[in-house]
């Protein structure tokens, strides 16, 4: 695949939207319905293909996960795109004099997806859906890592949609560069917050927008008072989701610094509960490649070499780590410190530090020393500390007690902060990412109203001018003196 070649494709799609302008909610319909037929009439050959590329994945898993687990969304969506398109009335006081303000929501024309191989049909089929209820056509790039899934997806398309409406392009990392190049629209990336610099560095030269679905360390915090037990299955079985591959992971867990035994060990007996078997079972899930594979086994080494206390999890008479199937063990690891690798990358495998904490500000600081995540967890009551706890840190989303609960539903906006990423999407955030909101504002009056800014500037103007700057300096020393005054 050439540059030119992705420019033909690319440019096709363009035309296709300008001669037909923004398409009627019958249409977004029609498209959107479309990609969920293709996705439930083909659950079984995408299952298979994912099933193929991990080497061990559960089709239940994947068709959860992959298919079932966006369908509410999408349907949120579809059921309410047509009320999100009315143009909405700006400064209803100001029609009374002649003008007459909306803001509405435009299509911006040819959005292009870079999805990841974690979740290679969701985090393509959900940004594509919402971009179609914006009135978009769409361009995916497919993850080259999730090869028979991007190819199983690419040959399926064509069945549900003209190329013009929707094309899938596979391909390297040569063709993922040059995709990402492109001068869409609106450019939208899942993935790691090292390539999410490069896709922005990208998209700059055409000045394109860009949405930037990233990753990074989600930090869990259980509660002084809380119940240990019951929570480490949770938050094990949490960290075990799709091999621990997915960006919403906890990443490490703060509980009070007599308890972390306790932990450990609840949260051991869950995973031997859950899983029984590992090796041989589709259940758990393999590491997507023998990079990945490796590189968790790397940080693992890492914090053994220097000190950590590694903790594996496997089921009686079993080995692992097993290179053949790219399985290791659910893993704890404590008694780390900065010098370890894994406390500063992002794990994205089976594996959760333990840490203990005294005292609530100790968290609160440890986790505003490092990028801000994706997500944060607590794990206990709403109460003081946990309203405290939310104030005092930020984080794309924050789950109460559940993995992944503030992205589960469809009136949610999901999206990160920092180097978690920028943007946001999931139902009307979707619609709202991929809309231009273009006002349109009209007069009726018999003078300009904005006249009164240019020439001539009369004495009339020179002086309503000193009126205004002396009457707002005024307003605004009051206020500061009110301030000032309620502090001391």
């Amino acid at each position: 695949m050439t540059a030119e070649g992705l420019s033909a494709r690319l440019l096709r799609q363009q035309q296709a939207f300008r001669a037909e302008g923004p398409p009627s909610a019958a249409v977004r319909h029609n498209r959107i319905d479309r990609l969920v037929a293709m996705l439930f009439e083909n659950s079984d050959a995408l299952t298979d293909a994912m099933s193929a590329d991990y080497g061990s994945r559960s089709p239940i898993a994947s068709v959860m996960t992959e298919i079932m687990g966006i369908g509410s969304t999408i349907e949120y969506t579809r059921k309410n795109l047509e009320r999100w398109m009315r143009p909405t009335r700006a400064l209803p006081g100001y029609r009374l004099f002649g003008v007459k303000a909306e803001v509405e929501p435009t299509p911006k024309g040819v959005v292009g997806i870079i999805g990841p191989w974690n979740f290679p049909v969701n985090l393509v089929a959900l940004p594509a859906a919402e971009a179609f209820a914006a009135g978009n056509r769409v361009m995916i790039k497919m993850s080259e890592v999730t090869s028979h899934t991007a190819d199983t997806f690419a040959t399926l398309t064509p069945r549900y949609f003209d190329s013009s409406e929707l094309d899938i392009v596979v391909g390297g990392i040569e063709v993922a560069a040059e995709f990402a190049g492109l001068p869409f629209d609106h450019l939208f990336f899942t993935g790691s917050p090292s390539v999410g610099r490069l896709i922005q560095r990208a998209a700059s030269d055409h000045l394109v927008p860009v949405t930037l679905e990233l990753g990074g360390k989600n930090p869990v915090v259980v509660a002084q008072d809380a119940d240990v037990g019951s929570h480490a299955g949770r938050i094990a079985r949490a960290r075990l989701i799709n091999g621990g591959q997915v960006c919403l992971c906890p990443d490490y867990v703060f509980v009070a610094a007599d308890r972390v035994e306790e932990f450990c060990q609840s949260a051991s007996a869950a995973i031997r509960e859950m899983l029984p078997s590992i090796v041989d079972s589709s259940d758990f899930c393999s590491s997507v490649n023998t990079a990945n594979y490796e590189r968790v086994l790397a940080l693992v080494d890492d914090a053994r070499n220097k000190g950590a206390n590694i903790i594996p999890v496997a089921p009686p008479g079993e080995s692992l780590p097993d290179s053949a199937t790219r399985k290791i063990a659910p893993t704890l690891v404590t008694n780390v410190d900065s010098s370890m690798r894994i406390t500063s990358e992002e794990i994205f495998g089976p594996v959760l530090v333990v840490m203990g904490y005294r005292c609530l500000d100790e968290v609160i600081d440890y986790v505003n020393e490092r990028p801000s995540p994706l997500a944060v967890y607590w794990y206990g009551k709403d109460n003081k500390d946990f309203r405290q706890f939310v104030r005092r840190t930020r984080s794309g989303g924050v789950s109460r007690n559940d993995f992944a609960l503030h992205m589960s539903f469809p009136q949610t906006p999901f999206g990160g902060v920092g180097r978690s990423g920028m943007g946001s999407y999931h139902g009307k955030a979707g619609f709202d990412t991929f809309s231009h909101h273009r006002p349109v504002v009209g007069s009726d009056i018999p003078f300009s109203f904005t006249g009164i800014a240019g020439p001539p500037y009369t004495r009339s103007k020179a002086a309503m001018a000193k009126l205004s700057v002396w009457s707002t300096r005024r307003q605004a020393r009051r206020r500061l003196a009110r301030f000032n005054q309620r502090r001391s």
